[in-house]
């Protein structure tokens, strides 16, 4: 069982108890990351959570894989405990992952679809935000607007989990960088290249990638980029953590250097309409060995999924250096590794990884 000592974060600050802190033979890392406590909190946006709390959720996530994939631990630690899963819009993946997950770790999930509750049209949010915080202890909504989970953020009682919206996707990005951080080793200094659309699944790279020393180069066609505001934070926290932040309309520039491709459906829900002149714009912005030829010898290649052919070729999708269906496995032990750092007070028994 790995050592981990509970101390407050400003200790992790003081010299003195470093020192300490290796004399007792702990890693400083993983003393100040057995501080952070995110019980009660809710996740609308990683922007919102610090380095520590981020790799935090990593190491738990990491943790619970390893504990009941590979030693076949049966871990009921939110027996008694259920979620109500709001989804307008379908999924595979989070409804699958969250589910089955909930389930495994003891607790009882609710799926609502759009005929079960129907978010400010049969009741405003606030009503549905209060009504849920007495008949749950968490929910995870999918919804369309960001705005529909800020209004249930702030009228709920229990932890909101973004499960996607217009604006950020923040647990495809913790199954993303837990990915990552299992095939490389660690992530610190890692370079990621998005070469797609500026969308929700890239504002969420961009508010965490520096946080945990991974540089970002984006490609996005001309008037595909992402939100001016997500733009200016990533600017602010490539500086603070001292990161690279490089955004051009080339992909083969993007590329160049990097240690991971990454691309998204260039047509999201919502979106079938502009589909013909999406599929022009995007022109030249397909995934191929081509583009990997930019990239560092050992490049890989992620993408959220669904996916499609125009996005990137089969050579590259099915290929030994495609990570795909491990990134889609670890949607399930990160939603796990959140929902149990939201609900209990948990210590990881794993060594802390690199991170």
């Amino acid at each position: 069982m790995a050592k981990v000592l509970v101390i407050s974060p400003s200790i992790c600050k003081s010299l003195k108890h470093v020192q300490t802190i290796h004399a007792r033979g702990l890693s400083v890392g993983a003393a100040c990351l057995g501080s952070v406590n995110l019980k009660g909190r809710s996740l609308l946006t990683l922007k919102d959570f610090n380095s520590d709390e981020i790799k935090r959720l990593l190491w738990v996530s990491g943790d619970l894989k390893h504990r009941i994939k590979k030693e076949n631990q049966y871990l009921p630690l939110l027996q008694g405990k259920s979620i109500a899963m709001i989804f307008e819009k379908r999924s595979t993946r989070t409804r699958m992952s969250t589910e089955t997950g909930f389930a495994l770790l003891g607790g009882h999930p609710c799926f609502l679809t759009s005929q079960d509750i129907h978010l400010g049209v049969n009741e405003s949010s606030t009503d549905t935000a209060r009504v849920l915080s007495g008949l749950c202890d968490i929910v995870l909504a999918r919804v369309y607007s960001h705005s529909t989970l800020e209004e249930l953020e702030k009228e709920a009682t229990i932890p909101i989990i973004n499960g996607l919206s217009d604006l950020y996707h923040p647990i495809q990005i913790l199954a993303d960088f837990l990915t990552l951080q299992e095939h490389y080793g660690k992530l610190d200094g890692l370079t990621v290249s998005w070469i797609g659309d500026g969308n929700n699944v890239l504002h969420s790279f961009m508010m965490t990638a520096a946080k945990l020393g991974v540089h970002l180069r984006i490609a996005t066609p001309k008037g595909y980029g992402p939100e001016a505001s997500v733009v200016q934070e990533a600017q602010r926290l490539s500086k603070l953590h001292g990161t690279q932040l490089v955004m051009t309309s080339d992909p083969m520039e993007a590329a160049k250097g990097s240690d991971v491709l990454v691309t998204d459906t260039w047509v999201s829900m919502g979106q079938e309409e502009e589909k013909k002149k999406r599929l022009k714009d995007f022109h030249g912005y397909q995934i191929t060995n081509k583009t990997g030829s930019m990239a560092n010898p050992d490049w890989t290649f992620l993408h959220c999924l669904p996916r499609k052919q125009e996005e990137v070729d089969d050579e590259v999708f099915y290929s030994p250096r495609s990570l795909v269906f491990p990134e889609a496995e670890n949607r399930k032990w990160t939603i796990m590794g959140l929902m149990v750092s939201l609900l209990v007070d948990y210590t990881p028994q794993t060594k802390m990884p690199r991170f």
